[in-house]
């Protein structure tokens, strides 16, 4: 209980600081919001004044901060200077195709990482395992923005095989229901009048952004998996079922790989953070229509409120899934429980 109350009072600080740091960085970068809007040239002072009064920005900084945190407890994360919509609502809004590019990354990165870091460990010192892990470590390595463009590149402008940018076709008008469109676009009514000609756009728009975003999670499940099977090929009851004659496949598949997937699923968990994090990158080089793009253009436009509550919202979910996986593990794990309590 002592453990579970210390993460969740945890989160407190932890925000507190990310808020107050962002808060002031924004502030430190070159531009005015306030002459963004009006324009530098012909601006008149006293029409200034006014708009800074009205956007809140004429008060101190630690003013502005405070008003911020006051509003936010509330769940009032403000207006967007330059749209005039709610943060919250046009977050709310954005998220889905986030969610969604996220999602079929680490999905990608899973589905390859696993079994390749299971036959790195099966062939240990192989040159297999060499090659792989020095794979690995390059992916890992890779910066997203110039990958992104190296897949556009190859894939789009050389061999026109996958679209550049966006998430559909302009085509298809597609009402979003879950704002996630491989789900939306199998709708009943979407299939009666399109077919699957929007659901198959919906995945050629999602390969390249998917393959540049799920590029780093695949490097570290990779080399996760090699390492947690190869700690686990070695225990005592690994060599037991061996010595009672049990097949290769059920020895690696059902006793090895199920005790070796406790960590490899905490790291899944903690990639979430790895992949919001790159979602920003990989969604302004695709034009991918989520929160990363809606905050480098709210940079751009110096648009504070959008910048302050969206950065927020990212880092309380980015600290709520470390809890979480915290507290999960805890539980997994009985030598947590025995640490966990005496402090």
């Amino acid at each position: 209980m002592k453990f579970f109350l210390k993460r969740i009072f945890d989160l407190i600080p932890t925000m507190l600081g990310m808020s107050f740091i962002c808060f002031i960085l924004i502030r430190l970068i070159p531009g005015d919001p306030v002459l963004l809007l009006i324009g530098e040239r012909g601006a008149d002072p006293a029409v200034y004044l006014e708009m800074q009064k009205n956007l809140g920005l004429d008060k101190p900084i630690l003013a502005q901060y405070f008003s911020f945190l006051k509003n936010a407890v509330q769940f009032d994360l403000g207006t967007s200077i330059v749209s005039k919509n709610s943060v919250w609502n046009e977050f709310i809004e954005r998220f889905p195709a986030t969610v969604e590019l996220g999602v079929v990354a680490l999905f990608f990165s899973t589905i390859i990482g696993i079994p390749l870091g299971i036959f790195a460990a099966l062939k240990r010192n192989s040159f297999f395992d060499y090659f792989l892990m020095s794979f690995s470590l390059v992916g890992y390595s890779m910066p997203i923005f110039w990958w992104g463009l190296i897949l556009i590149l190859i894939f789009s402008v050389k061999l026109g095989l996958t679209p550049v940018s966006g998430r559909i076709a302009l085509e298809f008008d597609i009402p979003l229901k879950t704002g996630l469109l491989l789900i939306d676009t199998l709708q009943i009514e979407v299939l009666k009048t399109e077919g699957f000609k929007p659901f198959i756009s919906a995945i050629k728009h999602l390969i390249l952004p998917a393959i540049a975003l799920g590029t780093i999670p695949l490097a570290v499940i990779t080399r996760m998996t090699r390492s947690s099977m190869l700690e686990v090929l070695g225990e005592d009851y690994i060599r037991t079922a061996r010595a009672k004659g049990l097949s290769f496949k059920r020895v690696v598949f059902i006793h090895a790989l199920r005790n070796a997937l406790i960590p490899i699923i905490t790291t899944l968990t903690l990639l979430f953070g790895t992949i919001i994090t790159g979602a920003i990158l990989t969604e302004t080089i695709f034009s991918w229509p989520g929160i990363g793009k809606w905050i480098v253009a709210s940079i751009t436009a110096r648009d504070y409120p959008v910048i302050q509550g969206g950065v927020l919202i990212i880092a309380f979910i980015i600290v709520s899934t470390n809890i979480f996986v915290d507290i999960v593990y805890y539980f997994l794990n009985p030598r947590m429980k025995i640490t966990g309590d005496k402090k």
